[in-house]
């Protein structure tokens, strides 16, 4: 028995619910994918980065950091974010007594931002002759 080939409508009607699959689960995600290409809304950035910013001056105050030593480390935060945070946790530990705890681990290092690139640095000759076009150094002794 020859198989017969699928028709055309049977065809369309796949493609279509694989394009639809696709999409819910590309929507699905869209916030954080967003957030990862640096393409996100400035309202959502600016709470996202207000809750950091109060999660990072609470932390801070609960291992004794100072604010000024969580604005120097945590300089890609806004500092009025960070001084809730701070100020908030400040008034938690009074009020409930509780004592500062000491940070084992040295803070994290900033975020890089998608949008920059690192450049890879050229490294010099290894026989520290020539400049890289191929003629003698200007700064080479002269021969006598």
């Amino acid at each position: 028995m020859a198989s017969r080939p699928s028709s055309p409508v049977l065809r369309s009607g796949l493609a279509r619910a694989a394009l639809l699959a696709v999409a819910l689960l590309a929507l699905n995600g869209c916030d954080e994918v967003q957030s990862k290409l640096g393409i996100e809304d400035a309202a959502s950035k600016a709470t996202r980065m207000e809750n950091e910013g109060k999660a990072i001056g609470g932390a801070c105050r609960q291992s004794g950091r100072a604010i000024e030593d969580c604005y120097s480390l945590y300089q890609w935060v806004p500092k009025s974010a960070v001084y809730t945070g701070w100020r908030e946790m400040d008034a938690y530990m009074r009020e409930n007594q509780l004592e500062t705890v000491t940070p084992e681990l040295p803070p994290a290092p900033p975020p890089e931002d998608p949008r920059k690139k690192k450049k890879k640095k050229v490294a010099p000759p290894a026989d520290g002759a020539g400049n890289g076009t191929g003629e003698a150094s200007a700064e080479a002794p002269a021969a006598k």
